[in-house]
């Protein structure tokens, strides 16, 4: 082994890592400004107002913005811990923990037999792509569990249960790891912890899923998918409006609410595909269960009414666990995941303008980016069915006779 090759990979890997994230603190903390619209005005506004009601003992009711899990609650009082410094100082340093704690997560998984820390870069390059939003939004905190989870992996099912049950409650999308679980463990754990935690936040703080209402009432965001039709719509007469709705940028108008129903439809036809390709597959090696989660949340993701951001730092840290494993053949979806996020960046908030006018720069951003997540999406889907899923001409594979078992990785 290439004992000095391999110190001198990591050498490069942190030392890239704390160049990146240093300059993404020097724009949250706006030593720098980062152009276009101030992108941390949610933790030291909107973060900050549901920290002084959440003191209270209750979550923000009255504000529709809430859109959120009860466990989300967590993240935003998280600032708590470090009271010498100012609300918005504390969650950007806790955001940057978060950040650290993945890389941690990556680097010793990729140390160990048939992993790789490919995984470890594509999070180093992956999320400075994002720009500052990183950091500005609790989604790194939440992808920190997600990752855990998942290289916690079947071989310690209970740990993947438990930790993906408590990332759903702080934002729904981590439910969605537990697609490619195969031991009934990791169910139990999940289903025990899901419904403690739920029980604590109902008896300890009113309305804790009163968010459940909010998000039904949400129409089509200017960054998902069907927005498209929309802003090539308005060059053609369209009369509707662009407006704040909700917490986000929304378009409001004739034909809105069908395009918001097609896209519940298409999220509808996403679970019935993930259904079937479950109860197809039979080859269910380590690298699945990653391979099933990224795919799993893409599939999702583009078919959401909303496509904001901080999604893609989602889809960077699943990318990241599955390139751990040298096996996946997620390599050309995290490839595109990866220039989605530069893309992304490019249209948020450097031409979030151009978006909002509707103007055919901001068209063209949109239609490269999420071009880039339905292709990582589709190629994603064909690759885990073709390695799961015999043909029809082959002999059936008993799932539990095909199963690899894990290598236990540190968690």
């Amino acid at each position: 082994m290439d004992t000095k090759g391999a110190g001198r990979s990591l050498a490069w890997l942190l030392g890239t890592w704390a160049a990146t994230r240093a300059v993404l603190l020097l724009f949250v903390f706006r030593v720098y400004a980062f152009p276009g619209p101030d992108v941390t005005s949610d933790v030291s506004v909107i973060y900050r107002g549901w920290y002084e009601v959440l003191r209270q003992g209750t979550f923000p009711l009255d504000d529709v913005t809430w859109q959120y899990p009860p466990a989300a609650a967590l993240a935003v009082l998280s600032p708590a811990l470090l009271p010498f410094l100012s609300y918005a100082h504390a969650f950007y340093l806790l955001a940057w923990l978060a950040d650290a704690v993945v890389l941690v997560l990556l680097v010793s998984a990729g140390g160990r037999p048939e992993r790789s820390r490919r995984g470890a870069w594509v999070w180093v390059a992956g999320v400075p792509l994002l720009g500052p939003t990183v950091y500005a939004r609790y989604d790194v905190m939440v992808t920190a569990v997600a990752v855990a989870a998942l290289l916690a992996g079947a071989a310690r099912p209970r740990v993947l249960g438990a930790l993906t049950a408590f990332g759903a409650l702080l934002k729904v999308w981590p439910a969605l790891l537990l697609v490619g679980a195969v031991r009934r463990r990791a169910w139990g754990a999940a289903a025990v912890t899901a419904a403690g935690l739920a029980l604590v936040f109902t008896v300890a703080m009113p309305g804790a899923f009163a968010f459940l209402t909010f998000q039904r009432e949400r129409g089509t965001e200017v960054e998902s998918l069907g927005a498209l039709a929309f802003h090539v719509a308005r060059h053609f007469g369209w009369q509707g409006q662009v407006l704040l709705n909700y917490g986000s940028i929304e378009f409001l108008g004739p034909h809105v609410d069908e395009v918001s129903s097609a896209a519940l439809a298409l999220t509808g036809v996403a679970f019935g595909w993930l259904l079937l390709w479950r109860l197809r597959a039979a080859r269910f090696a380590p690298h699945t269960l990653p391979d099933a989660a990224l795919t799993a949340v893409l599939l999702f993701t583009v078919t959401s009414r909303v496509i904001s951001p901080q999604y893609l730092v989602w889809l960077v840290g699943l990318a990241a666990v599955c390139l751990a494993h040298r096996a996946s053949r997620m390599g050309p979806p995290a490839l595109l995941v990866v220039l989605a996020s530069f893309v992304t960046v490019l249209e948020f908030p450097l031409g979030f303008s151009h978006v909002v006018l509707s103007d055919w720069y901001g068209v063209a951003l949109l239609a490269v980016r999420n071009g880039l997540l339905v292709a990582a999406t589709l190629t994603a889907a064909r690759r885990l069915w073709r390695a799961t899923v015999p043909r029809s001409a082959d002999a059936p594979f008993p799932p539990q006779a095909t199963r690899a078992k894990e290598t236990p990785v540190s968690s």
